[in-house]
Parts: structure tokens; C-alpha cells; sequence
């Protein structure tokens, strides 16, 4: 396998809006897979709003695929599900369950094939309150481990997958989840609103955070020596995203 995988990322964009023409050139000059970490909206997890003008942008910009963020979840479970009929891109959480057996509004998962590539990508939240916790038995949601979560996923992907996960735990917690799942390729993080100029490795696996507000967007491309290597970063930019950034010069990984 020589194509390379190319990958754009953003996350914490908390409603700013105005990112559609920017991301369309980039994709159009250098086509990639677009994922967002979550808190994209205006609400969070107590407060609704009818309406969410960002994710009208999300879906203009193409995004394939965004993890839930504690913006995007709600402790009400017809409000989280009310959230995801308003996107038309793939909804992801993998730690999070529903004790009440009702139809999950989201995914754990997404497997894409591209360039040559199967790319196994899931999601992470940020635990909202423990197991067992009188919030669990009133809401009925039921936040799973997010560590011993991503250690069941790395377990059962094949060797010849890319595993990439969209992490909405905040740097000290990827630093942690690269260090107990070394099988993971790349870490796409958020919630502490870290902007990381070059991807950070911790155990061999990369860390990127973009940052908050829609400054900046990251651009990973993904190598791997033969058919079965691990995936290595050959490539990345912290590239500006909305007005006022300042441009990041390119990285290798620290």
C-alpha cells in the first residue's frame, strides 16, 4: 500500500459558522476525510435550541463523520435524538448506551474505504456522571469506560484497518488512551481546547488537537510501510480555518 490517507479535522467550534468555503477549497485542492470531535452547537447538555445554525455548515462542508461532544449530548434522550435527525452526516459514540433498550440516534462506529485504506473510526466522550449514579436511573443513559471501551474496539479490529478515534476527553486523557491502546494510528482530540502546532505521540500514537473556535483546522496525511505496517504520519498542517488565525508553519510530530 503507498496511497497515502489524508485527513482533515476541527472540533469545539461552539457555533462560530463561516467554515463551508474555506474547508470545500482545501478538500477540492486535496481531497481527505473530514471528521469534527464535538461541541460544535450552540447547546449543551441541559439547554436546548430548536434551531442549530452550524449544522446546516457541517453538512455543506461534507463532513463524513462527527463525534458527540457534551454539546451534543443531552441528559434527555429525545433531545439528543431530536439533534441527530437535524444532521445528515453519521452521528458517533461509542461509550455511551442506554439502559431503557431504546433505538440509539447515533452510531458507536464507521468503517470508510478509501485511497486504498479501511479506516475503523469511532468516538469518545467525556463521562458525564458515574455508573450507577441516580442520573443513570432517571435519564437511563449509561456512560461506559471510555478507556476499557477503546481497548474492546483495538482488540477486535483487523490488522489491516486503520484505527482512528474521535476523542471528546480533553489532552490529558488522550495522552492516557495512547498510552493503554497502543494499537490505535491516530488520536483526533477535544473538549480542553488544545491547539497543538505538530501532533504530540505519547507510546507511539499520534495526538492531534486543532483547537477551538474554528481557528484552525488540522490536515493529517497517514503512511504505511507495506500492507500490514503501522500507520506513520507523513504529513501535517495546522492550516487557518476562519479569519484572525495565524498560519502555523508545518510539523513533524513532537
Amino acid at each position: 500500500m503507498n496511497e497515502r490517507l489524508r485527513i482533515y479535522h476541527t472540533s469545539d467550534l461552539h457555533d462560530h459558522r463561516g467554515i463551508v468555503p474555506r474547508l470545500q477549497a482545501l478538500r477540492s485542492a486535496e481531497p481527505g476525510l473530514l471528521f469534527d470531535c464535538g461541541d460544535s452547537l450552540r447547546g449543551s447538555q441541559t439547554v436546548y435550541h430548536r434551531r442549530e445554525p452550524i449544522l446546516a455548515e457541517l453538512d455543506l462542508a461534507g463532513y463524513d463523520a462527527q463525534g458527540i461532544g457534551n454539546r451534543e449530548f443531552h441528559y434527555v434522550f429525545a433531545l439528543l435524538a431530536a439533534r441527530a435527525r437535524r444532521m445528515a452526516h453519521p452521528l458517533l459514540c461509542a461509550n455511551l448506551v442506554d439502559t431503557r433498550g431504546r433505538p440509539l440516534p447515533f452510531e458507536p462506529e464507521v468503517t470508510f474505504e478509501r485511497d486504498g485504506w479501511r479506516v475503523r473510526v469511532f468516538s469518545l466522550l467525556v463521562v458525564q456522571y458515574p455508573d450507577g449514579s441516580p442520573w443513570e436511573r432517571l435519564f437511563g443513559w449509561r456512560f461506559l469506560d471510555p478507556f476499557e471501551t477503546a481497548r474492546r474496539i483495538a482488540a477486535s479490529t483487523p490488522e489491516d484497518a486503520a484505527l482512528v478515534v474521535l476523542s471528546h476527553l480533553g489532552l490529558p486523557a488522550d495522552r492516557r488512551l495512547a498510552r493503554e491502546v497502543p494499537r490505535l494510528d491516530l488520536i483526533l482530540g477535544g473538549h480542553s481546547h488544545d491547539t497543538l502546532p505538530a501532533p504530540e505521540v505519547a507510546d507511539g500514537v499520534p495526538i492531534v488537537h486543532a483547537g477551538p473556535y474554528a481557528r484552525y483546522v488540522s490536515r493529517t496525511e497517514l503512511a504505511r510501510d507495506g500492507d500490514h505496517g503501522r500507520a506513520r504520519i507523513a504529513r501535517f498542517d495546522l492550516l487557518p480555518l476562519l479569519g484572525g488565525a495565524e498560519p502555523v508553519l508545518a510539523g513533524a510530530p513532537a
